[in-house]
């Protein structure tokens, strides 16, 4: 009886399974009749009589957009020209000369062994910034320039005139006189997030605009190299939207197709975009073209020192909980910074309430506040935190800070720092006379003969090395193409290094 019972149970579970499998089967191959199908994507017909899934549509709607914004954004964009003149060298002899000389003359010689003569063009973009004509760009597609001419989408050319320039972020504005001038909108770069999309406008083609789309990769990039156009103050926007050459100085933009980044720089090993793009965050490059338009430079507020990041061995050493802050390498002379008390050694860990990440952000936060106003430092010191107030300077010029800071880094490549008590018993120096590297370029010949973070350098040449002081005397002597001999200390072990200063 209760097998009897257990056969109809499991029968009719069949056939409950059986009617599911049949009607689901029914749906999707259509057989059952209209109105008691299980429900189909949407579709739209799109003037003819295919229909559309809704999924297509959407991807449809999200193409009609990037059209919309293109369209809005492309009169905006200008290709910058630029001429440089430069003369053909004359072609010097010896006080003799030859019969091949006589024979072929100077052209021939010309013709096989050229220089450079000018113009130079160059070619970069822009983007139209205020109906009064200015226009923003980068420093390094109009830095040298005789000549510079902009090109509108609506075929109208002007010659533009250099309002400002600003090599520290790698940023311009220049001004040419038009009427009824497309402008772009600016947006919020702060509010932008990571998997946003945006698009990169560009005009490296004289009137062949350019419009590539992708996400933000990245926020806040800092630490980049792109040669002799590498800015100072780094807080890139990261994204996968091509940029090539060219596109220098166009506008990235959100989908509203607001201005929301300034088209820098790509990192690619072949020369050719590689999904790695930068963009200037539009924040900060307005308050850098404001100071330009109103002053015809930039003015920042200036500590004084010399700083470098703190990593998880420094961190460790100091006893901070973890790595962050920047670490003043050294103070100087009659700055803010001397006169407040800061110390070499000192970790500078907040500003005005602010936690410091690292060296370029205390950078950013200290150059956006003028000069004269005093900031709120805590420093870490002999393991406390300690305030103090800083009446802020005025950032001299890149000629006089390159006078102050000759010998830091440009020569060896390394920075370095004082042998402070603190540091001296952290790295086991405690008996020691020298100065402590602090960061190694990684291209630079220091770095090419192993020298490390954290070694003394004790000697350089012939000349003892017991301050910074005495270190910058000594690089300074340098000759470009010198080797000099290096005595260090690496923990307990002396080690001594040849290196060759490189050609400038």
């Amino acid at each position: 009886m209760a097998r009897s019972k257990q056969f109809i149970s499991m029968a009719a579970l069949w056939v409950i399974v059986g009617i599911a499998l049949g009607v689901f089967l029914s749906a999707e191959m259509g057989w059952l009749p209209e109105g008691r199908a299980a429900p189909a994507a949407k579709a739209v017909a799109l003037g003819s009589d295919e229909e559309v899934p809704e999924a297509i549509l959407q991807l449809q709607n999200t193409s009609k957009a990037f059209i919309v914004i293109a369209k809005k954004v492309i009169p905006t964009v200008v290709a910058i020209e630029t001429k440089t003149k430069v003369e053909r060298p004359e072609i010097r002899r010896g006080p003799f000369r030859t019969p091949f000389d006589e024979f072929f003359g100077d052209e021939f010689w010309r013709r096989f062994f050229p220089h450079p003569e000018g113009p130079i063009k160059g070619l970069g973009s822009g983007v139209i910034v205020s109906k009064e004509g200015y226009i923003l760009t980068n420093n390094h597609v109009i830095q040298g320039a005789d000549e510079i001419r902009a090109s509108l989408s609506d075929g109208r050319k002007f010659d533009a005139e250099v309002v400002g320039k600003d090599k520290l972020t790698d940023l311009a504005v220049v001004k040419i006189d038009g009427k009824d001038l497309s402008v772009i909108r600016f947006g919020d770069s702060d509010a932008l997030e990571v998997g946003e999309w945006v698009l990169a406008v560009g005009n490296p083609f004289e009137q062949y605009n350019t419009v590539t789309q992708g996400i933000v990769s990245a926020k806040g990039r800092k630490h980049l190299y792109f040669g002799r156009t590498t800015p100072t103050y780094q807080n890139f926007i990261q994204t996968d939207a091509a940029i090539n050459p060219g596109n220098s100085g166009g506008p990235l933009v959100n989908l509203k197709g607001e201005l929301i980044g300034i088209n820098a720089a790509i990192q690619s090993k072949s020369g050719g975009f590689m999904g790695i793009g930068f963009a200037i965050p539009i924040n900060m490059a307005r308050d850098v073209m404001e100071d330009l338009i109103s002053k015809g430079r930039v003015v920042r507020g200036y500590l004084g020192v010399e700083i470098g990041d703190v990593d998880e061995d420094m961190a460790d050493a100091l006893k901070l909980d973890e790595p962050y802050g920047a670490m003043v390498q050294r103070v100087m002379k009659g700055e803010g910074a001397e006169k407040a008390g800061v110390k070499a050694g000192d970790v500078i860990l907040e500003v005005n309430g602010e936690k410091i990440e690292d060296t370029a952000h205390l950078q950013r936060i200290i150059a956006s506040v003028d000069p004269g106003e005093r900031v709120e430092l805590v420093v870490w010191r002999d393991g406390a935190r300690k305030k103090l107030r800083v009446k802020l300077g005025e950032r001299p010029a890149e000629e006089r800070m390159a006078e102050k800071e000759e010998g830091k880094e440009s020569k060896l490549g390394v920075q370095v720092q004082a042998l402070t008590d603190d540091i001296a018993k952290q790295l086991g120096y405690e008996d020691e006379e020298g100065v402590v590297v602090s960061w190694v370029d990684p291209n630079g010949p220091a770095a090419e003969k192993g020298i490390r973070r954290g070694d003394l350098i004790v000697r350089i040449g012939r000349r003892e090395i017991t301050s910074v002081k005495e270190y910058d005397k000594a690089v300074k002597e340098l000759k470009p193409g010198e080797a000099v001999m290096l005595l260090i200390k690496r923990q307990d072990r002396p080690l001594f290094v040849a290196i060759k200063i490189p050609e400038e």
